[in-house]
């Protein structure tokens, strides 16, 4: 029997790569709904190519114009608009829209999914209580998709959480590892979006550069796997080949090693308890000889001490930190701050009384989430730009 599919942001890298793994057995896929932003073009092109059933074009313009062309294809404005038409829950959805604003359209899909994986960080930080009421109520298998995520929960297997000693999670250090202190005021983008080992969009590669990444990478896993926060350690670790080590309270420490390609988690998450191989490098010795851990030097990433302000809890304040973020890294990459200020103006504003009272107040629905969104770039800019 075909696995049935769905894959919310199809034309985007993870949805690409996803696309890529299926295209490789097309016969023993069914895939379908696709889901866009804007990328109609290629959108029409994914799905004439898998046979796709639905698509759908979350930009409201472009959907409109769609109309106004008549064109004969199931082409959709959002995906609650396919609930009716789905007879039975599609076996797995891939659920990699960038930002908060795939949110919405994740909760969507559970109710639709027998398994999700997850591969946006903003969701999952702001939401992650919506995310899991509604990951039981629909009795949706859940599986993370980041490579430090997906690793923590490929070593769980078979343990509970208060079975665990320590979590250790891995980063880069990004292009500014070994960078003299006294250059960082002279950062440009060109060189914040040069990532040493991974190919990203300019968002993710400029929170690499700050390691804004690990910050949220903590609060993410701390989330998912309901681990308390001071059993999480972020370690150096330039060649990105070790993406997660668990230390048990039975002695043992798990590590586990895969090539920086999104390939092999996602891969892995499609095909759960079912034999099947992937081609992958040959184990490096002197990668292996040379695994070279570091400490994380706080001057060079002082974001990382941002980690204390959040809440054991999901609370509203991760939202004023993931938006707060985003949009001081758009205002770096208009050239409107400088990259050292991304942290700085942060913390500033993360200190604001009338932010901080969000940490006692829990996400009870998307609206209260995206309006604080909303409310926080708004303040940010106006702060940053007057």
């Amino acid at each position: 029997m075909k696995k049935s599919i769905a894959i919310l942001g199809s034309t985007g890298s993870i949805g690409k790569i996803t696309l890529n793994i299926i295209r490789k057995e097309k016969k023993k896929f069914n895939i379908i709904f696709l889901t866009a932003n804007k990328n109609i073009k290629l959108l029409i092109k994914q799905g004439k190519e898998f046979n796709v059933k639905y698509l759908v074009i979350n930009d409201k313009k472009v959907f409109a114009n769609l109309k106004n062309n008549n064109r004969k294809l199931k082409i959709f404005n959002n995906v609650k608009n396919l609930k009716k038409l789905l007879k039975k829950k599609i076996d797995y959805s891939m659920c990699s829209i960038s930002g908060l604003a795939g949110l919405e359209k994740t909760l969507e899909t559970i109710e639709l999914s027998k398994s999700v994986a997850i591969a946006n960080k903003e969701s999952i930080i702001c939401g992650w209580n919506l995310i899991e009421r509604k990951l039981n109520k629909s009795k949706t298998k859940f599986i993370p998709i980041d490579s430090e995520h997906f690793s923590i929960w490929s070593l769980l297997k078979n343990y509970e959480s208060k079975q665990i000693e320590q979590v250790i999670i891995t980063a880069s250090g990004g292009p500014f590892l070994n960078l003299p202190l006294n250059k960082f005021k002279n950062i440009n983008q060109k060189s914040a979006l040069k990532h040493p080992n991974w190919n990203m969009g300019k968002k993710i590669s400029i929170d690499s550069a700050t390691l804004a990444n690990k910050l949220f990478e903590v609060v993410e896993a701390q989330r998912i796997f309901k681990i308390h926060f001071n059993k999480f350690k972020i370690l150096i670790h330039p060649k990105s080949y070790v993406h997660a080590i668990i230390k048990f309270n039975n002695g043992l420490t798990k590590i586990l090693i895969h090539d920086t390609n999104m390939t092999i988690p996602i891969f892995n998450s499609i095909y759960t308890n079912v034999n099947r191989g992937i081609k992958s490098k040959i184990i490096d010795i002197n990668i292996l000889n040379n695994l070279n851990f570091k400490e994380v030097d706080l001057k060079r990433f002082p974001i990382i001490k941002l980690l204390k302000k959040i809440p054991q809890k999901c609370s509203l304040y991760e939202t004023v930190l993931i938006s707060a973020n985003d949009e001081l890294v758009n205002l770096f990459l208009k050239n409107k701050i400088q990259f050292r200020n991304i942290y700085f103006l942060l913390k500033k504003f993360l200190n604001l009384k009338e932010f901080n009272k969000y940490k006692l107040i829990h996400p009870n629905n998307l609206a209260q989430i995206m309006n604080l969104d909303e409310y926080v770039r708004l303040k940010i800019k106006s702060l940053c730009i007057e």
